[in-house]
């Protein structure tokens, strides 16, 4: 009897290290797939998010009695509007700005001159002096400028397939909202945790945008009255940068500085990076993580961390998805591990409910 128990016991569920190295095996696996399919996976996490989104729009539309196809189109109808309207806004960005940079190549030209001349003059050395000159060429101005229209336009072709994905997933989802109903009580805690992540990731963007928009009409009026030329343009690059967490805000702030320097010289150029630096520190330094801290329990060094990660995972849409991404890979980790508390914490999570684990 002893025998067959330890028999049992030796025979039976493999050892937690065996189940650590096929996890990290697995999750491997899967990422280096993302990466290989990511021109696939891109447009399907992003339709994903955009599902999650305006799902909630059905709800009172059923109540008021509409059919559920009906609602399926709404939310559908509703998730492109936003998919549109953004891909039009940075279109919109990236022309203006291959205009201005090829309207004032000259005064760029002279200004790269000048930089040069007088970081010579301090002996900095010819290779910071090349950097400089490097930074401010209008030809790589104007190729940054390509290439966020040629992003917007990449970003326009595969809206095909992220129209068909958003199709589907809200069908789908009218669907899945009866799945307790169809399959019993026992999967309603999976619901729980599908429905919470769901809400985690609204509130991630409804933060975002709200907090973008405020930035957008700050930074959009101080450059007006700066005389920066094309204040909207960069009040919508600041809007959509809103969306990259942390380094969002260097990305919104070179092209209106390297403009700034054009026409105004160096106090313009400070200038600009100054109230840049104060809307940034107040609004989006000591206000707005704490609202996204109470939206996604993320802590600030994981949001930096999945930007990079999931950028060179799936490409630049992975800059605005990764906050929902790296909440989809801890809640499918760590939810249901008993021994994952102190991780979660780590990553910003609040520390567990006493009799609930993970």
């Amino acid at each position: 009897m002893t025998g067959e128990t330890g028999g049992g016991a030796t025979t039976g569920a493999p050892s937690p290290s065996v189940r650590t190295a096929v996890i990290v095996i697995a999750l491997l696996l899967t990422l280096a797939g993302m990466w290989v399919a990511r021109e696939i996976v891109a447009p399907l996490a992003l339709a994903a998010v955009l599902v999650i989104i305006v799902h909630p729009i059905r709800h009172p539309l059923q109540r008021r009695g509409w059919p559920r196809w009906a609602a399926t189109s709404v939310v559908v109808a509703v998730a492109y509007l936003i998919l549109a309207a953004l891909a039009a806004l940075l279109v919109y960005a990236g022309f203006e700005f291959g205009e201005l940079v090829a309207g004032f190549g000259d005064e760029l030209e002279a200004s790269v001159a000048s930089v040069t001349d007088w970081l010579t003059t301090l002996g900095l050395g010819d290779q910071l002096s090349d950097a400089a000159a490097s930074a401010l060429d209008p030809s790589v101005l104007l190729d940054v400028a390509q290439g966020v229209a040629g992003w917007a336009l990449g970003f326009l072709t595969a809206a095909f397939f992220v129209l068909a994905y958003v199709i589907f997933m809200a069908a789908d989802a009218a669907r899945y909202g009866r799945a307790e109903q169809a399959l019993g009580a026992g999967v309603r805690a999976a619901i729980d945790r599908v429905r919470a992540y769901n809400s985690s990731v609204r509130r991630y963007y409804v933060v975002n945008a709200s907090f973008g928009a405020i930035v957008a009409v700050i930074d959009g009026l101080a450059l007006w009255a700066m005389g920066v030329p094309a204040p909207a343009v960069w009040a919508i690059l600041a809007f959509v940068t809103n969306f990259i967490p942390n380094i969002g805000f260097v990305l919104g702030l070179v092209p209106p500085v390297a403009l700034a320097f054009v026409v105004g010289g160096l106090p313009l150029a400070l200038a600009v990076i100054a109230v840049y630096s104060v809307v940034n520190v107040v609004l989006q330094v000591l206000i707005q993580p704490k609202f996204v801290s109470d939206a996604v329990d993320l802590s600030l060094t994981l949001s930096f961390v999945s930007v990079v990660f999931w950028t060179f995972v799936i490409g630049p849409l992975g800059a605005i998805l990764s906050i929902p991404l790296t909440l989809l890979v801890r809640d499918l980790l760590l939810d249901r591990d008993p021994g994952a508390a102190v991780v979660r914490w780590l990553s910003g999570n609040a520390a567990p409910a006493p009799g609930r684990g993970g």
